[in-house]
């Protein structure tokens, strides 16, 4: 594998849990093995890793985006990243404030939705 790689699995562990990464690797076949290559190399070994924000600006970003294009399970998974992030639930409150003005009410609707959910799984009170 190549050193973006390597940089992406290190980041990837650190926001989204090793349990997460482990299962996701498990799950690989060779039929999605590149896409999970561009993940890990391009998102995470590229973009996440990159400086000039903290991982808890990346965390804030990335579930304003997913929130605004309707990507639940997305939503729900960086919720819990959040934990090892530092986002904390009022940051992403705050966060899907942004996302009702600039992308619309039903989108933060649903998204509190599911960050209430996730987050009482996850045994955190709100």
């Amino acid at each position: 594998m190549s050193e973006q790689f390597d940089r992406g699995t290190a980041t990837r562990r650190a926001v989204l849990g090793d349990a997460h990464v482990d299962r996701a690797e498990a799950a690989e076949t060779g039929f999605d093995e590149p896409f999970q290559r561009f993940i890990t190399e391009g998102a995470w070994g590229s973009v996440w890793a990159r400086d000039g924000l903290t991982d808890r600006e990346r965390s804030m970003i990335t579930l304003a985006l997913l929130a605004a294009l309707g990507h639940w399970d997305e939503v729900a998974m960086h919720v819990r990243a959040s934990a090892n992030t530092g986002a904390t639930p009022e940051d992403l409150r705050e966060t899907m404030m942004h996302v009702a003005v600039y992308a619309g009410v039903p989108a933060a609707n649903r998204a509190f939705k599911v960050m209430k959910q996730t987050y009482a799984e996850m045994g955190v009170a709100l």
